[in-house]
């Protein structure tokens, strides 16, 4: 990680600096305001009898805690920061305090009486928590050093060794999460005891040991052994946790089947199941996939921890394969769905991200609101935000022995073992980026799959490999090389698989990676977001300079057509005609920042 630093200026830099300064003390402030560090001190204090008081929140309040210190720990790593020095320190006490001697530590089950550690695996995500726990550990012992959170997060690790090993219970967790953190505390600590847990927790899950619910088997990923589970399905979010911790041990222990078994997951998810943005999960019913093409914009849930999951998965995917698709998913749902889940000043959040608002949307219920909220009752996202952003300039660039790898085009310096690249761009707003080289070896851009007619320029270096879209350029570089690609950036138009039903007949506009969408804000007096059909043969002007966050906005053409006056009429077969009109287009992740309105994504034709 310390081999990264991206420029504060651009656009993921600057997500992380606003991180730093707003988002990360945002969620300090409401783990603290909501109960959930309460939730340790009232263990911590309790006498012969007992706590008083009640525990606060849902039972899963400690991972909210636990993200919010794995993103202290990836910003003290990337900053150098001790400001929240306090706060753990006090947190690392109360862990210790709480922790029970065989290594449990759960303050919802802890602190409830008469509740039993692991009676209910199904919904109490006791070692969900846990998983937090130990990449919270992780992070703040390769951050900072921290050895206490790490030694807390062992004896927990311990105790799953313990109980739930080879001769142990076959308990596995309603919601996945353990599995990835196991492997992670493994290449941490070294103990290989970790890494056998994690494959026990993947080798049994999917025999259909936990209580089916109301949502089936299906929605804690019980349903299916995971080599046999080759369609995304069930809770979107534990389905992608899953799949990261499934490729995370296969990228330790070399099994092949495991590897096979992922991609065909991955096709389904991203193939059939995703949204345009890089959003998953179409139903709100069980937060979950829905059928192949089941993606109707306006009910879209898209949660936000599904998009970060998502980018988790695709990133182990990528050390995987090596396939330039996966870092394209990456940069689609990072530049989309989760950046248009927080807000400009980095402290309202989105749970859920639809393709459309409607006119007259009833957004007074946190479950589907009009505008990001401060917080949510169920506060997974925020500080999951927070924990991905801290640690963002670890996803950009890969290096080994032979050069460097950079997936995400951004500005920044790339230190890698045989050679340094500063990389200079004002992407995802303009397509050129310049890389200049310090050292020797082989250089390997990615080129986005839209980048039809891409050029290059190099000096002081043999291309090996040209700018194929959909591949990566390499380029063997002398000392002090430069490497100039040129993307074009023409805005175009994408439409949907005709599987898809719910957009058929419409298009969505894009220009490079971003997803634009019309903004009830930006029409005329008089029009509704209903009534626009775009023109597909008209050309799409570009307006610049409009503000920091939106430099460049999109002119398109239309007709406006007048609203019918009754729900069901007569078909009239005679072409329909409008008033013409000109829109403009912004950027989807700066959505629904100018107060409430309409909005939509997909836009019907003239």
């Amino acid at each position: 990680m310390s081999a990264v630093r991206l420029n504060p200026a651009s656009l993921l830099g600057g997500w992380q600096e606003l991180n730093a300064a707003a988002t990360i003390p945002h969620c300090v402030a409401n783990v603290e305001r909501t109960g959930t560090i309460a939730n340790l001190r009232r263990l911590a204090e309790a006498g012969q009898d007992g706590p008083e008081g009640t525990f606060q929140g849902p039972w899963f309040a400690d991972s909210d805690l636990y993200k919010t210190l794995e993103a202290i720990g990836w910003e003290a790593g990337r900053s150098g920061t001790e400001r929240w020095a306090g706060l753990l320190s006090e947190v690392a006490g109360l862990l210790e305090q709480v922790q029970a001697p065989d290594g449990y530590l759960n303050t919802y089950v802890q602190g409830t009486p008469d509740k039993v550690p692991f009676s209910n695996p199904e919904y109490t995500h006791e070692l969900y928590c846990a998983g937090h726990l130990m990449q919270a550990a992780v992070a703040l012992h390769r951050g900072s050093g921290d050895e206490r959170f790490l030694a807390v997060a062992r004896r927990f690790g311990d105790l799953v060794v313990r109980e739930f090993g080879e001769d142990g219970e076959p308990v596995i967790d309603g919601h996945p999460e353990v599995e990835t953190a196991l492997v992670e505390l493994y290449r941490e600590t070294g103990e290989e005891s970790y890494l056998r847990a994690a494959e026990l927790q993947v080798e049994r899950r999917g025999h259909r040991t936990l209580a089916g619910g109301r949502f089936g088997a299906q929605y804690y990923q019980d349903h299916l052994p995971v080599r046999e589970a080759t369609e995304a399905i069930g809770h979107s979010v534990r389905q992608l946790y899953l799949a990261a911790g499934v490729t995370d041990l296969y990228l330790e222990n070399g099994d092949e089947s495991l590897l096979r078994a992922m991609e065909q997951l991955w096709d389904s998810a991203f193939g059939t199941k995703m949204y345009v943005i890089g959003g998953h999960g179409s139903r709100h019913r069980d937060e979950s996939y829905g059928d192949p093409y089941e993606l109707p914009p306006d009910r879209a849930y898209a949660e936000t921890c599904a998009s970060i999951a998502a980018l988790q998965w695709c990133w182990r995917m990528l050390l995987a394969t090596g396939q330039a698709r996966y870092a394209e998913e990456m940069e689609r749902a990072l530049l989309n769905a989760i950046a248009a889940s927080m807000d400009h000043s980095g402290t309202a959040f989105f749970y859920s991200n639809p393709l459309q608002l409607r006119t007259g949307h009833d957004g007074s219920s946190e479950d589907a609101p009009s505008e990001r909220l401060p917080w949510y009752g169920c506060a997974c996202c925020p500080p999951n935000l927070a924990r991905l952003l801290a640690s963002l300039h670890g996803y950009a660039a890969t290096a080994d022995a032979a050069g460097l790898q950079v997936h995400l085009l951004t500005p920044g310096t790339f230190a890698g073992e045989s050679l340094t690249a500063v990389v200079e761009t004002g992407y995802p707003w303009d397509g050129d980026v310049l890389v200049t080289v310090t050292g020797r070896g082989e250089l390997a851009v990615r080129v986005p799959s839209w980048a039809e007619g891409a050029t290059l320029d190099v000096t002081g270096g043999q291309v090996l490999a040209g700018p194929v879209p959909g591949d990566y350029l390499r380029v063997t570089c002398a000392d002090g090389a430069t490497v100039r690609l040129t993307l074009p950036m023409t805005p175009r138009l994408v439409r949907a698989d005709e599987r898809a039903d719910a957009v058929r007949g419409c298009v969505a506009v894009m220009r490079g990676p971003l997803v634009h969408c019309v903004e009830q804000a930006d029409l005329p007096e008089g029009v509704l977001v209903e009534q626009l059909r775009l023109d597909p043969a008209a050309p799409i002007a570009e307006e610049r300079g409009q503000d920091a966050v939106t430099p460049v906005r999109l002119r398109l053409s239309g007709v406006v057509r007048p609203l019918g006056q009754e729900l069901y009429g007569t078909y009239d077969p005679a072409p329909r005609t409008g008033t013409p009109v000109t829109f403009t287009a912004i950027p989807y992740h700066a959505w629904a920042n100018r107060g409430p309105g309409a909005m939509r994504v997909w836009l019907p034709l003239a």
